[in-house]
């Protein structure tokens, strides 16, 4: 099986590096890296359209996280702590992270002022280099995001044959 991910910018990219052979160990994978959400939004109907031709019902599995890459770092506190030792472990106790999904005013935003306060990337946030220092300390069973759950999850169904992950 060869899994194909399409992500809007390279900081997933690096993130999914890191992850996938997390999730689902000994899968091969490709990346499709857009520049971006709008020409991934732009290319994405002529794309599913090239799989439908060649993918049987069922070998799909369709995850569109609404809410950034940013969110699932949040979902795993511990992560960010051992990329960044001067964020507080008790972070995700604050009201305003406790689910990473719905941080308010942009989760990317937030990470950048919550490692700034910290003394981290004080020149603006590098979201590439973010994402490989925080995905390597995460633990993909313990990730609080929602988001990050769902694509998870469906990932995993799909790779053990399950057909009822196209039907979510």
């Amino acid at each position: 099986m060869n899994l194909e991910v399409l992500v809007e910018e390279r900081s997933a990219e690096q993130a999914f590096r890191v992850l996938l052979p997390r999730i689902v160990p000994d899968i091969d994978f490709e990346m499709r890296v857009f520049r971006g959400k709008t020409d991934l939004l732009k290319k994405l109907p002529d794309r599913l359209k090239g799989y439908a031709g060649w993918i049987r019902q069922g070998d799909v599995v369709n995850r569109i996280a609404v809410e950034e890459l940013e969110a699932w770092f949040f979902g795993d506190i511990p992560a960010l702590c051992g990329a960044y030792p001067r964020i507080p472990a008790s972070l995700g106790g604050q009201a305003k992270y406790r689910d990473p999904d719905a941080i308010r005013g942009g989760t990317w935003e937030a990470l950048e002022r919550v490692l700034q306060a910290r003394g981290y990337h004080p020149g603006g946030l590098a979201k590439t280099v973010a994402a490989t220092e925080i995905a390597q300390h995460m633990d993909v069973d313990a990730n609080r995001s929602r988001s990050f759950q769902a694509f998870r999850d469906g990932v995993r169904r799909l790779v053990s044959g399950d057909t009822s992950a196209a039907a979510e």
